[in-house]
């Protein structure tokens, strides 16, 4: 079996070789995209990562390609309709940094309510200790608002109960069964937004939850709330987002991820091909407004990076692209 490796570190590389002693292994540490195509491809398997794009031109690529493995959970950056066209099967990590992630978001609140980056920022800039401007919120008693009750949800529901906060949930497929074990309450998702003071998005991205929150809801949000999104960007509606923080709807936002994120770190390419595209160009831009709000933290889509996390990734990608080889594929794109 032939089998490509995009968009690794190194560290990989030894457990990688033990579990396929047999098959011919390709390893990169580049990215696969339409503008990035390896030189080599016959390929049957690829395993790549949430910064390679799987389009139909891609796979028009590999004429040989019978399954794709992304070690991520998130599986939007494969064009699971053109797999389909072709035949290939497409694998993802269905959980691997459940506590992971909820951590990094709890990073994030707690950066924002208690006002920790400035404060921290403000010493090592100007080694001045005055507090003035510094003063927070405590989070105990309050309402966090858990959009996606998922894996990661749960994670988030169980550390909001340890610092004695009621929750408030928001799911498209609700989980009563868990709700009642774990002391929370589902809402619609107006009733969320009203009532959170912290809210925290943890559904997948799908067409369906494009732009959950947007123009025409955002501002039923409570006043001086706090916005966190660890899931995707396009989650959010990025105009909305910004005109709630310019209006003081919102108190801040901690954001891993960003709409249209791709473009911003590729912006050299991505300018070339901007005026076919003016809306990803205004949302690019207004990334970069964003960027420089004081009450904005932007981290680059970081919240998985863990020791353990990528671990468990490696395990599970090697597990799917086994289970393929046996003819027994596992953890498929739904």
């Amino acid at each position: 079996m032939k089998i490509g490796f995009f968009e690794l570190e190194g560290w990989e590389n030894k457990l990688i070789l033990e579990n396929f002693p047999n098959d011919e292994i390709f390893f990169s540490k580049e990215k696969l995209n339409e503008n990035n195509l390896p030189a080599q491809n016959d390929f049957e398997v690829i395993s790549i990562f949430v910064n390679s794009p799987i389009t139909e031109k891609v796979l028009a690529n590999f004429p040989n390609l019978k399954f794709i493995t992304t070690r991520s959970t998130g599986f939007d950056h494969i064009d699971s309709a053109a797999c389909k066209k072709r035949g290939i099967l497409a694998a993802y990590v269905p959980g691997y940094g459940n506590n992971t992630v909820a951590e990094w978001a709890y990073g994030l609140i707690l950066n924002l309510t208690r006002k920790m980056y400035l404060a921290i920022d403000r010493i090592k800039e100007t080694e001045n200790f005055n507090f003035e401007g510094l003063r927070g919120i405590d989070l105990k008693n309050r309402t966090i608002g858990i959009i996606g009750t998922g894996r990661i949800g749960k994670e988030m529901i169980k550390i909001s109960h340890g610092f004695g906060m009621k929750v408030l949930a928001f799911d498209l497929f609700p989980d009563e069964a868990a709700a009642k074990e774990m002391n929370f309450e589902y809402a619609n998702l107006e009733t969320l937004l009203k009532n959170s003071d912290i809210i925290s998005i943890h559904t997948p991205y799908s067409e369906k939850t494009h732009h959950l929150i947007n123009k025409e809801n955002i501002g039923l949000i409570k006043k001086g709330a706090y916005l966190i999104n660890t899931a995707r960007g396009g989650i959010v509606e990025t105009d909305a987002l910004v005109w709630a923080l310019q209006n003081n709807i919102l108190a801040g936002a901690g954001l891993d991820v960003l709409e249209e994120e791709g473009e911003v770190k590729d912006e050299m390419l991505f300018l070339r091909e901007g005026a076919s595209h003016p809306e990803k160009l205004r949302t690019a831009l207004e990334n970069h407004i964003l960027m420089k709000m004081p009450n904005v933290l932007i981290t680059p889509h970081n919240a998985f990076n863990s020791e353990e996390a990528l671990q468990r990734i490696l395990n599970t990608t090697l597990e799917n692209i086994e289970n393929f080889i046996a003819g027994k594929p596992t953890n498929l794109i739904p």
